[in-house]
């Protein structure tokens, strides 16, 4: 079970990863984030290249489709991986391949992409992109922190 939210402020440009995993070493695999540049957030049979390799390919001024249609092309194994992606400019994507372990899935638009897998189902993705769109305007810790917290009734 994993899931990650990326998510930028659009009054101050900046750019922020949360995410949630039954993996206990996520932060060292999952998050990547380059000032004035962006975040990827890489998960399922995570490729650890997909990191530095999208946050390089956005400071050339690649659009994150772009990014991820190159990921495409050139991994072997993608329909086991999932991604996201969120230039400083706002721009984003989000990929899940079919070959990920269901639910699988995400979401994403202007400032935010959310993604996950191995989940109870379509719902949570559902939750997490309700709790982004309520929380507008708060700082951008809460928004994706408000995603990787249990709930006050859980």
């Amino acid at each position: 079970m994993t899931f990650s939210i990326i998510g930028r402020d659009d009054q101050t440009g900046d750019v922020g990863v949360a995410v949630a995993s039954k993996f206990l070493a996520v932060g060292a695999f999952v998050p990547y984030v380059r000032a004035g540049v962006g975040a990827v957030a890489t998960q399922s049979y995570v490729n650890p290249m997909f990191g530095p390799q999208g946050l390089d390919g956005m400071a050339d001024a690649m659009a994150p489709d772009a990014v991820a249609a190159r990921f495409r092309a050139e991994d072997p194994d993608i329909e086991q991986r999932q991604f996201g992606l969120v230039s400083a400019t706002g721009a984003s994507t989000t990929f899940t391949g079919a070959d990920c372990f269901d639910w699988a899935g995400g979401w994403a638009a202007p400032n935010v992409a959310i993604q996950g897998n191995i989940l109870a189902g379509a719902d949570v993705v559902d939750a997490m992109r309700a709790a982004w769109e309520a929380t507008a305007g708060q700082a951008l810790p809460v928004r994706c922190l408000l995603y990787t917290s249990p709930s006050p009734r859980d």
